[in-house]
């Protein structure tokens, strides 16, 4: 969560989306207090696994795959991931946005 929700204690808490409401908008469950909220986008932070975790690709013509983070460019403020599954199985993107991808939680 970002930094506008620290008034009410979750920043840098991590939660799980459980459902989209609209197109900016989405369900929130937090992992350690269970509570549900109630979130615009602009106020959640994408979480990037280590290397070899896997991804859900959230933007761009991808979206919806699930993809293997191969690297990170930190520079760049990408990665590298290797889509798993489906139609584009095996395809390498080379340069996606931390913000077009999101750790999947386990």
């Amino acid at each position: 969560m970002s930094k506008t929700l620290a008034e009410k204690g979750y920043y840098k808490h991590k939660g799980v989306v459980k459902r989209v409401v609209d197109k900016y908008v989405g369900e929130i469950e937090m992992l350690e207090s269970k509570h549900v909220l109630r979130v615009d986008q602009e106020e959640l932070e994408t979480v990037i696994p280590q290397i070899g975790g896997l991804v859900r690709i959230v933007n761009g013509a991808y979206r919806g795959s699930n993809a293997r983070l191969i690297s990170v460019d930190t520079e760049k403020f990408c990665a590298k991931v290797q889509i798993e599954k489906g139609v584009y199985d095996g395809r390498v993107l080379k340069a996606v946005e931390y913000e077009d991808i999101c750790k999947i939680f386990q």
